[in-house]
């Protein structure tokens, strides 16, 4: 089984339709959408669904009547367990995305990961909740649980990590 990260632009007011359409299509063609969040204000849905086999489904906007979809792109989750999230389906505060430098391959990645991990005790007001890279080492999802996005800030910080985009999301 092989994970995938979409990431939906729906129509105002239209993510949870999105979301929908796209539960619809993904087990249509034999996946299971295992998590969606959707940034405060539904402007953007970060979708991940799991495939046997490495066959994700190629959708197209027009198929969940969304403005853009981008993905799939195969992802490793880090730092949660998939049966625990498929069991959960937990909520996150916040999303923060880090594009990758192509000086850090996966190894490097992971090493770096395990090691900075524990620095998050630094900030005890968050929640590290678990990360989706991407295989092709283009970018990371980060979701957190924290007060405020300064709190988020202050955790990247403290594992060295810097935020390219960083997205509230809805609850």
């Amino acid at each position: 089984m092989s994970l995938y990260l979409y990431e939906l632009v729906p129509a105002e007011g239209q993510a949870d339709a999105a979301i929908k359409a796209f539960d619809a299509e993904v087990a249509a063609t034999g996946g299971d959408l295992i998590e969606s969040q959707v940034t405060t204000g539904g402007s953007r849905v970060f979708a991940i669904a799991e495939f046997a086999a490495c066959r994700a489904a190629q959708l197209e906007a027009a198929q969940l009547d969304v403005a853009e979809i981008l993905g799939p792109n195969e992802v490793r989750l880090v730092g949660a367990d998939l049966e625990q999230i498929k069991a959960a389906r937990p909520e996150a505060g916040y999303l923060v995305e880090w594009d990758i430098p192509d000086t850090i391959d996966m190894d490097t990645y992971l090493a770096r990961k395990k090691a900075n991990s524990p620095k998050y005790a630094d900030v005890p007001e968050v929640s590290f909740l678990r990360t989706y890279v991407r295989e092709d080492m283009n970018k990371c999802l980060c979701f957190y649980n924290a007060p405020d996005e300064a709190a988020v800030v202050r955790a990247r910080e403290a594992v060295s990590t810097p935020i390219d985009r960083i997205h509230s999301l809805e609850g």
